[in-house]
């Protein structure tokens, strides 16, 4: 018999719905059952609670894939199986993580005839972790005072820098953007450069308004410093978004190893590598790049290997998952897809911009957003809201959610944190009729933020704010 509803405790337990026709005992949820459940008891119970989260299709926030073929998810579940860290038993997979390196080596213009470092890694973090670290140890190796590391990154960094610093006790030099511009500039580099610089980290793609930092001036700007004083500092490019759509969309921009002091870059395999979660990459110009104290031979898996990643047991499906992607596009494919992501979200950028209502007060049009992005950047929009409105960002983002739509609202950075955004990401799953939808829905939630005022819209058309 079922327990009295009233003595169950709602955080202890779970009560069965599709699986109460087999079991009317109900699920603990915060220890152990006594006795096993049936298999498909446990899917049921388990997808169900799933589905409540957001719909992967409507999840415009986040730049990681939602979406693969078929026959790649197919691949994931055949390939879960094996750990990458046991090289000698399963050499074959390692094969494939050399293939990959060699494809994204030659995507990133390596120099020919030399023999890359590389691995792979649990996304781009771990990947910044271990570029972090190579460019602390070849600093402290040819300096004879290595007591007060600095790196400089800018305030538009993801956080995962942030975390470098702490972690690794080296002191940041952080440039503020400001509203003028959303990225770094090569004079407030040079600015911030000394003898205990171990780099500079730019980014290719900044989550905040996806646009590319300037690299190559960059570069050449450091070349400069070191024709006058000697100072010797290199370049780390944090590409995890805009690594694969650069060399597609803008390959004449230089911003990798074309650049003789770009000597390591990172790359997220499951952002517009288009692989699912759980792959990143990083690599380095050469081998001198990469310091012998961050690598460790062991033999106690059958052989002699050597590791240098923070984790050691990794999956491998996400190795297979972007050898498949490397297989199945080829040059023709990535440039299709993304152009197609162009496409969508020029129209969007086009919708947004070109919206209007009237003015509670005049009755004149007032535009309703600002971009805040640009188009020859990752495929994201980010806007502002018009501060004579009767919402803000905050609210619309809430709004939006009414509809599925899960769109971020948050703040740019330091100095430039007067302006407040939301950003769709457009992602291979986000076409054109999503994108069209999105837009209705966007209309409609504008319309009822807005018309919390006393005056009222032209309820004539079936959008007011179009």
């Amino acid at each position: 018999m079922v327990k009295d509803i009233k003595n169950f405790d709602k955080d202890d337990y779970i009560t069965p719905i599709f699986a109460s026709r087999a079991i009317i005992e109900p699920i603990a949820k915060n220890k152990l059952n006594e006795k096993s459940i049936p298999e498909d008891i446990v899917y049921n119970l388990i997808k169900e609670e799933l589905d409540l989260d957001a719909n992967p299709s409507q999840n415009l926030a986040s730049f990681v894939t939602t979406w693969v073929e078929e026959k790649a998810q197919k691949l994931v579940s055949d390939s879960i199986k094996y750990n990458l860290a046991d090289e000698v038993e399963y050499p074959h997979i390692i094969e494939i993580q050399k293939r990959c390196l060699n494809i994204l080596a030659n995507l990133f213009n390596a120099p020919k005839n030399v023999c890359i470092a590389g691995t792979n890694t649990i996304g781009s973090s771990e990947a910044v972790m271990l570029a972090g670290l190579a460019l602390k140890w070849k600093w402290k190796n040819r300096t004879k005072d290595s007591s007060n590391p600095n790196i400089i990154i800018g305030s538009n960094t993801h956080v995962v820098w942030k975390k470098f610093i702490r972690y690794f006790d080296v002191e940041p030099k952080i440039i503020d953007i400001d509203s003028n511009s959303f990225v770094v500039s090569k004079d407030k580099v040079i600015e911030n450069v000394d003898s205990n610089t171990i780099g500079v980290c730019l980014t290719l793609g900044t989550t905040f308004t996806g646009e590319f930092e300037p690299v190559e001036e960059i570069s050449n700007a450091l070349d400069d410093l070191y024709k006058n004083n000697g100072l010797d500092v290199p370049i780390h490019v944090d590409a995890a978004s805009g690594g694969f759509i650069a060399p597609f969309l803008y390959p004449d921009i230089k911003w990798d190893f074309r650049l003789q002091r770009v000597v390591s870059i990172n790359v997220s395999g499951h952002k517009y590598g288009l692989a699912y979660p759980g792959i990143g990459w990083v690599l380095w110009r050469n081998k001198d790049y990469l310091p012998e104290e961050l690598i460790f031979p062991l033999d106690y898996l059958g052989g002699q290997i050597e590791t240098f990643t923070l984790n050691f047991s990794r999956a491998s499906y996400g190795v297979v998952s972007q050898y498949y992607n490397f297989l199945r596009l080829g040059n023709e494919g990535y440039k299709r897809i993304f152009d197609n992501l162009k496409s969508v979200t020029g129209f969007i950028y086009g919708e947004i911009d070109n919206l209007y209502i009237p003015d509670k007060n005049t009755k004149e049009q007032i535009k309703i957003f600002e971009i805040q992005s640009k188009l020859d950047a990752l495929p994201v929009v980010v806007w502002s809201a018009n501060k004579s409105l009767n919402f803000n960002v905050y609210e619309l983002s809430q709004k939006l959610r009414e509809f599925g739509w899960v769109v971020p609202a948050y703040e740019l950075p330091p100095n430039a944190n007067n302006i407040t955004v939301l950003r769709v990401v457009v992602k291979e799953n986000f076409n054109i009729d999503l994108a069209e939808h999105f837009i209705n829905d966007l209309k409609t939630a504008v319309n009822n933020l807005q018309s919390r005022e006393s005056f009222t819209l032209n309820k004539n058309k079936t959008h007011p704010v179009c």
